[in-house]
């Protein structure tokens, strides 16, 4: 059968003692081997059954990456129920919202995240048993006192919970494999909510042979050896791509998986990877555009601050590797290559393995998704020698659709379309586009999902005869590579009509402009374009001693030509009308707090523009960069930035 349960028996016969998961305990690292991992699972199903629950219920998880999260999944679909993972980042509204419409009957929750159940308990329609995958403590038992939540009655322990499975199956050992007999291919067994970009989230419905189809698919064009790599996972394990890309990869490659630790909540999570990359040393990891842009720009400032002569060996190493490694397809002319031979090797002797350290000794390479990643970042990183492998895919697909990889890459695509999956362009509903030329990406294939639950409606808009109408624009390559180029929902909109990706501009200034760290470019039927940015902080301290600037009017003057000199780079490939005419300074990044970038860091277009409403109809008015607004903005981070 192809089902994640018989992938989970087949890793465990295969590698039974090697690693699975691991966390960071107070006593050091602590592993549970894959055979531990399909026996503790059988036990978490026995007690599902024990408590009543029975197949098609759905079982909600609310907890960072550990390995009771990955066994309590487990144990959830070897049960007959239906995992509904939630990011950690939900509000008390949201969570309330999921566990809801799902009509989750059960609720897997970490004590992280337990002030915000309790939150949310009072608006549960049918409040859900709790299972908390800790021990309670004395902080633990004050919170559930403060609540309406009774211990015993609403919630218990995960020891408690294990006991209870082992004591129920030791009176029929055979029930889990009778109950596993009746699990189906096409099976739901997620129900993955999206985040919401374009409005309200839905409940996509995955299936057994949704995710044993992308694995196994990914896996022809992934290069991951057996039995020999391992991963910190950075990513939440709600994401479908860290399900497809992390856990049940893992089960076809004998992969380990240590997760970042996050003793002392959430805030630790991102304090805890530079210590925990070095205490792991994994092979490979999964990453999204922010954190990967994160950690390039954390490198270039560390690389700065050693000094002048270290930071032109590693600026101009950065620049003769990109040089040499062109596209990655397409190899530069054999000139090009001499020329960048010596300022490379140079570099990659005496600056690059001391920069790569901070990932350990072992990193080969970074699989990327969650969001486009822009081709800055695939350059620097390639140029450094651990390359991110940009891939492409949607929840709704399980979630790959295509992928670049070590053996066939091209930076600026999102790589090669996977095996299994039929794809078309589409310039409308009946007209199929040529190659090259743009329009929305269909696909079809055993990796789509049955569809949104409880949403007919939604459903059918994007499902129709087996295929999949992603919502996405892109074309095909001369090399038959997929290039995605963004949301058809986010387009940019003339007054005429005419159409234009926000993504493609966005991505311009990104890569030309070191100031500007977010934008949303904008235009909805309006005379000319405009656009949102923050900045890069540092950037701009930089900027300020650099030109000895001390007057915020200066200072807004020096930003704007630097940002505006990405002009010059793109007057020939896009548009002038869609080229904003004037920008909006936001002092403040946006952040997943005022809910403008979701949990794959993907910016919610539809609420920046709500919550800045203001500032996009002032620039329609005045059409001008040196205005007030703008002085304050700049007072506002200049006053935040220590310039001396």
């Amino acid at each position: 059968m192809r089902t994640v349960i018989q992938m989970l028996h087949e890793a465990a016969d295969r590698y039974k003692g090697r690693a699975f998961v691991s966390s960071k305990t107070d006593s050091g690292w602590t592993s549970f081997s894959y055979k531990e991992v399909d026996t503790l699972s059988d036990t978490i199903a026995g007690a599902f059954l024990k408590r009543g629950f029975t197949a098609g219920d759905s079982a909600g998880i609310l907890a960072e990456g550990r390995p009771e999260w990955v066994i309590g999944e487990f144990g959830i679909i070897k049960a007959g129920l239906v995992s509904v993972p939630l990011s950690i980042k939900l509000t008390p509204e949201e969570i309330g919202f999921r566990i809801n419409h799902s009509e989750a009957k059960v609720f897997l929750v970490s004590r992280n995240v337990l002030s915000k159940v309790s939150e949310a308990w009072p608006a549960f329609s049918r409040p859900p048993l709790l299972i908390l995958l800790d021990e309670f403590d004395d902080k633990t038992n004050e919170l559930l006192t403060a609540s309406s939540i009774l211990p015993g009655k609403d919630i218990i322990s995960w020891t408690a919970f294990v006991t209870e499975g082992r004591e129920f199956l030791d009176k029929d050992k055979k029930l889990i494999s009778r109950i596993e007999s009746d699990i189906k291919e096409d099976d739901t067994i997620n129900i993955c909510y999206t985040s919401g970009t374009t409005g309200n989230p839905k409940g996509i419905m995955l299936t057994n042979l949704n995710y044993w189809a992308n694995t196994h698919d990914s896996l022809k064009v992934i290069d991951i050896p057996d039995g020999k790599f391992s991963t910190l996972v950075m990513l939440p394990l709600d994401h479908s791509f860290a399900h497809t890309a992390g856990l049940y990869i893992s089960l076809l490659r004998g992969m380990t998986l240590n997760f970042v630790d996050a003793r002392g909540g959430s805030i630790n999570l991102i304090r805890n990877i530079p210590v925990n990359l070095l205490e792991t040393n994994p092979s490979l990891l999964m990453t999204v555009p922010a954190i990967s842009g994160n950690f390039m720009k954390k490198i270039i400032s560390g690389v700065a601050a050693k000094g002048a002569f270290i930071n032109s060996i590693f600026t101009n190493g950065i620049k003769a590797g990109i040089a040499r490694n062109g596209n990655g397809y397409n190899k530069p002319s054999f000139l090009t290559r001499v020329k960048a031979f010596f300022p490379y090797k140079l570099a990659s002797i005496l600056v690059f393995p001391k920069v790569k350290k901070i990932f350990g000794s072992s990193l080969q390479f970074c699989i990327g998704g969650g969001a486009l990643l822009e081709i800055k970042q695939q350059n620097f990183f390639a140029a450094l020698g651990i390359p991110i492998y940009q891939g492409y895919g949607l929840t709704e697909a399980a979630p790959v659709i295509c992928t670049n990889a070590m053996k066939r890459h091209k930076f600026g695509t999102s790589g090669t379309v996977l095996p299994g999956i039929t794809i078309r362009i589409m310039k409308s509903s009946t007209e199929e586009a040529e190659r090259g030329e743009r329009g929305e990406i269909v696909i079809k294939g055993d990796n789509i999902m049955k569809g949104y639950f409880k949403n007919k409606s939604a459903t059918d808009e994007v499902l129709k005869d087996g295929w999949l109408w992603t919502g996405d624009l892109g074309f095909m390559d001369e090399d038959n590579f997929l290039v995605v180029t963004g949301r058809a929902k986010a387009l940019l909109i003339s007054p005429d009509g005419e159409k234009y990706s926000p993504e493609d501009i966005e991505e311009a200034v990104l890569n030309h402009c070191d100031l500007v760290h977010q934008i949303m470019v904008y235009n909805d039927h309006r005379n000319f374009t405009t656009a949102l940015i923050t900045l890069q902080e540092d950037t701009v301290k930089n900027l300020i001693k650099e030109h000895n600037l001390a007057s915020p009017e200066d200072i807004l003057k020096a930003v704007q030509k630097s940002v505006y000199t990405f002009r010059e780079f793109v007057k020939d490939t896009i548009p002038s009308q869609w080229i904003p005419s004037t920008m909006e300074i936001i002092s403040k990044p946006f952040s997943e707090e005022d809910k403008l970038i979701n949990s794959t860091m993907k910016l919610v277009r539809y609420r920046v523009t709500e919550f800045y409403a203001d500032r996009i109809e002032a620039m329609y008015r005045d059409n001008n960069f040196m205005n007030e607004r703008n002085l304050r903005a700049i007072e506002n981070i200049t006053g935040s930035v220590n310039t001396e």
